[in-house]
């Protein structure tokens, strides 16, 4: 890949929960970059801390109990967790923008797809109306959905998982963002829909230019999908490689375990492979690389050391070896 501007940097963020018995790490000391025009893929199973660490670049991880312990959020070179809300809600739907895992519960059921497209719109430009409502009927055509006029007075209830998902991109596209976080949009749909849906948001990413960050679990996605990956297990990052270069030479153990285990068209056996054990639990997170419990390769060093794998670029100086 060819040398690209940075637009965004995740510098040693930490963010955790805080509770009465203990503090739980949820996202412990994560680095990586995203440069302007790439697709960034991060993997790892549930609990890793994917979703945690893409939410708090605009700070949608909230409650009393959640706390940024550290770090640095730099979007066009301004650290997101130091604005104020207002500052946030200026850029969040405007310059960065996100895909929800489930749409049935992103789109709110009392309003019609017409009124919370136009409102995500109008809440970031001085627009009419009328103009408004032609965007928003632009955009659904653009994500391929049949009579697009009636689409707008349709209620999230009465379309089915895909075309919701649709509807998603949709919004999240019509402000033109800069950034798109793409949280796991296609778990919910069944193969045939899920490619569908791949295909247009490269097709409408190529179109407007936009970063992405896709989140997901799923390494043939990413290999679709992705110009770089970033593999995070535990609330860390084990490996950021380019994606060609991931499946060719990976050099973590939990990622050399994740691409044995998906499933391929020339496999021959009678069961896939699996990582042996569970993801642990916050509150009981090992000491040294959080992989060791379930490692095949682990050694004494392992209990006590935590080294994060990097390859081809490097990311920011500090997350060199952490």
């Amino acid at each position: 890949m060819s040398e690209q501007e940075t637009l965004l940097s995740i510098r040693n963020l930490k963010t955790y929960f805080v509770t009465d018995e203990a503090v739980l790490k949820a996202v412990d000391d994560v680095s990586f970059e995203v440069k302007k025009g790439e697709t960034l893929g991060v993997v790892g199973e549930s609990g890793c801390g994917k979703s945690v660490s893409c939410m708090s670049i605009v700070k949608l991880v909230q409650g009393g109990n959640v706390k940024y312990e550290g770090g640095q959020i730099l979007f066009e070179g301004r650290d997101t967790l130091q604005m104020t809300e207002k500052e946030l809600r200026k850029i969040r739907g405007k310059d960065i923008s996100i895909i929800f895992q489930e749409p049935m519960t992103a789109l709110n059921p009392l309003y019609t797809i017409g009124d919370q497209m136009k409102e995500a719109l109008k809440n970031h430009q001085k627009i009419s109306d009328r103009q408004a409502r032609e965007r928003c009927v632009e955009y659904l055509k653009k994500v391929k959905i049949p009579m697009p006029e009636e689409m707008m007075f349709r209620y999230p209830f009465s379309l089915s998982g895909g075309m919701r998902q649709r509807v998603m991109i949709a919004m999240a596209l019509i402000t033109s963002p800069k950034l798109i976080i793409a949280d796991e949009p296609t778990t919910a749909l069944d193969v045939t829909i899920q490619a569908q849906i791949l295909d247009l948001m490269n097709a409408l990413k190529e179109e407007t230019g936009s970063s992405c960050i896709f989140i997901t679990h799923d390494l043939g996605v990413i290999s679709e999908m992705a110009d770089r990956v970033v593999v995070m297990y535990g609330g860390k990052v084990c490996e950021v490689s380019p994606t060609d270069e991931l499946f060719e030479h990976a050099a973590h153990p939990y990622t050399l375990g994740l691409i044995h285990s998906r499933p391929r068209a020339d496999f021959e056996g009678d069961r896939l492979e699996v990582i042996p054990g569970n993801v642990p639990s916050l509150n009981d997170k090992p000491e040294g690389c959080p992989f060791h419990p379930r490692c095949r390769y682990a050694g004494k060093k392992c209990e006590t050391l935590w080294t994060r794998t990097q390859k081809a670029d490097r990311e920011t100086g500090a997350a060199d070896n952490k």
